[in-house]
């Protein structure tokens, strides 16, 4: 369905017109004053400087005396005769204040709740969106850092296929790097698993790994130290990569093992997330695309030797800072992140067309996805995909640095979830709630609120900027918190079960109240159109957290349940219905649960 600021949008665009200005004049916003009016269009002062700029031969008679108050008298002279109006004010050098009339509230609504889709915008029809986002390397647990990019993607690939995109979600792991090679080596020095470092065996392998994932978390910090403490371990662990790369069987027998151990504990902290992906791809899925990338680089003249290494130069003459060029093999032979990211690029536009390439990656690698960026457009491997960078801050401790153990280390997402549920099994104890119920019911609500607690205080701050995580504040059931909306969500379900079953009537809308929440409601699908828009979920919890405000207001100014009035309790009810909807909607784009009870 159109949206109502979309509809409005196009009637006074159409007075425009009829005055011989253009449509797009017309644009209708939010009212900047909602105590003076719903809506507002300011068209009539850009048509006075449209008017003034024209040549004089062709120019309306008296276009140089053009005023916006006259401008927008003729304009409103024209919407006061549409019915659909309650209220067409000029304000200030030619401001337009406008209010609709309840009926065309209602009418909208009524629309709305026949939606299925309760009217989010189909922007994406017909197009494809790929996600890149988690990236969490092999052989390492997820780490807080990784929190960010996890959640703020997807709630980005859920919000863009609510609004029709088709979307392809990949992990994109980190499994082809240096630390491969510092693991392989390290183990290799360990002694514990020989055969995949006999030359004269090339397989079959174990099937069972020789490493398990707590051995990992212990290898790889341990080969890490030594390898930035002894430059020969470093240059081994450098060779081992390289050989890695170029297939030597033990290598990658072990490599793969690395693989299947990680990603089963990946799993666990995504669903714990409630975080799903489409691909678990890797750096290494694209190993075969990496050499005939590189010999058509080379024969293009676009790739060039700089000392020692193979190089895309993708400066440009209007660059205010150096740009320096994407280093596609080092001088040892090694390929690098921006190799397989560029030749990553090549595989998403062949397999799946995309409009659109989102990487949800910390901020701190724009000037990496800059350089790969400009390598993919210069080359043609783009094609008519756009790429951009989704950069993000820093999720910080109340010391406002980077967010960290007590003991100063890097915090595991597994312990931060943990972390997030015990404190809502107190938060919960502390309202009383579900004193009474089973332990496995409590256990799944504190479940529910510790990752929404988590999530809300992430998505609620713009990604950009950083962010001071305080977990004692955002598990409150009260304030702009994830506890609070669910409890929001709760109260209405609570509502609706009481009433039982109720007639559905046409929504009917007597006091200034119920007008506010039908107006929040039926901003959803512009809120939805500019969240995507912008890449920015923080839209999506400023809008449910004024939604749930404005329900409050209403609910404390009516009766519902107790309504003696039918048609009046019906409709009432049907409203609650209409928000615990739109609620559960927006609550679901940002991964958050409703429970059916608190």
């Amino acid at each position: 369905m159109t949206s109502l600021r979309a509809a409005l949008t196009q009637i006074v665009g159409d007075a425009f017109e009829a005055e011989g200005l253009p449509h797009a004049f017309g644009q209708v916003q939010d009212s900047d004053r909602p105590d003076l009016a719903q809506f507002q269009c300011n068209g009539a002062l850009a048509a006075v400087k449209f008017l003034n700029g024209r040549p004089a031969d062709g120019s309306p008679a008296g276009a140089a005396k053009a005023n916006p108050r006259a401008i927008a008298d003729k304009i409103a002279a024209r919407l006061k005769a549409d019915p659909l109006f309650a209220k067409v004010e000029i304000a200030g050098p030619g401001f337009l204040n406008l209010d609709v009339t309840d009926a065309m509230l209602a009418m909208q609504l009524d629309a709305m709740r026949a939606d299925a889709r309760l009217g989010t915008p189909d922007t994406g029809a017909g197009r494809t969106v790929i996600l890149d986002f988690g990236g969490p390397n092999i052989a390492k647990p997820m780490a807080v850092h990784h929190l960010r990019s996890s959640i703020i993607g997807d709630c980005l690939q859920r919000l863009y296929r609510a609004n029709g995109w088709t979307v392809i979600s990949d992990v994109h792991l980190g499994d082809w790097g240096l630390q491969m090679g510092q693991l392989i080596t390290e183990i290799e020095l360990e002694g514990t698993a020989p055969i995949y470092f006999d030359p004269n065996i090339t397989g079959p392998y174990p099937q069972e790994s020789p490493v398990t994932m707590e051995a990992l978390e212990t290898l790889y910090p341990r080969a890490s130290a030594a390898c930035k403490a002894n430059p020969a371990r470093l240059e081994a662990a450098r060779r081992a990569t390289v050989e890695l790369q170029a297939g030597r069987p033990g290598y990658r027998a072990l490599w793969k093992h690395f693989v299947t151990v990680t990603e089963a504990g990946l799993t666990r902290e995504f669903e714990s997330l409630g975080v799903k992906f489409d691909l678990w791809n890797g750096e290494s899925s694209v190993d075969g695309l990496i050499p005939p990338m590189i010999e058509d680089l080379k024969a293009r003249g676009l790739a060039q030797t700089s000392e020692g290494a193979l190089v895309v130069d993708v400066a440009r003459e209007d660059d205010k800072k150096p740009m320096p060029p994407l280093i596609l093999v080092k001088s040892e032979g090694g390929v690098l992140y921006g190799t397989t990211d560029l030749a990553t690029v090549i595989e998403r536009v062949r397999d799946h067309a995309p409009a659109l390439i989102l990487y949800v990656v910390d901020h701190r690698q724009h000037g990496h996805f800059e350089q790969v960026f400009r390598a993919a457009h210069l080359a043609g491997f783009a094609g008519q995909a756009e790429l951009e960078h989704v950069g993000y801050g820093t999720m910080n401790g109340p010391d406002g640095k980077p967010f960290k153990t007590r003991a100063g280390g890097a915090m595991k997402l597994y312990d931060l979830i943990e972390m997030g549920k015990a404190e809502a099994e107190k938060r919960l104890a502390e309202q009383g709630i579900g004193a009474d119920y089973s332990a496995a019911e409590r256990a799944g609500i504190a479940r529910k609120v510790g990752i929404a607690t988590i999530k809300f205080a992430d998505l609620s701050n713009h990604r950009t900027t950083d962010y001071v995580f305080d977990l004692e504040r955002f598990s409150k059931f009260e304030g702009k918190t994830g506890p609070y909306l669910q409890y929001a969500a709760v109260r209405i379900q609570s509502i609706l079960r009481k009433a039982g079953t109720f007639d559905g009537v046409p929504s009917s809308l007597t006091s200034p109240e119920e007008r506010a929440l039908a107006l929040h409601l039926l901003a959803l699908g512009d809120v939805l159109a500019a969240a995507e828009d912008k890449r920015a979920p923080n839209m999506l919890c400023d809008y449910v957290f004024e939604l749930a405000q404005v329900f409050s207001r209403f609910y404390a100014a009516h009766h519902i349940l107790s309504e003696s009035d039918a048609t009046l309790r019906a409709a009432r009810l049907g409203l609650c219905a209409q928000v615990l909807a739109v609620l559960t909607k927006v609550l679901d784009l940002l991964g958050i649960e409703v429970p059916e009870r608190m």
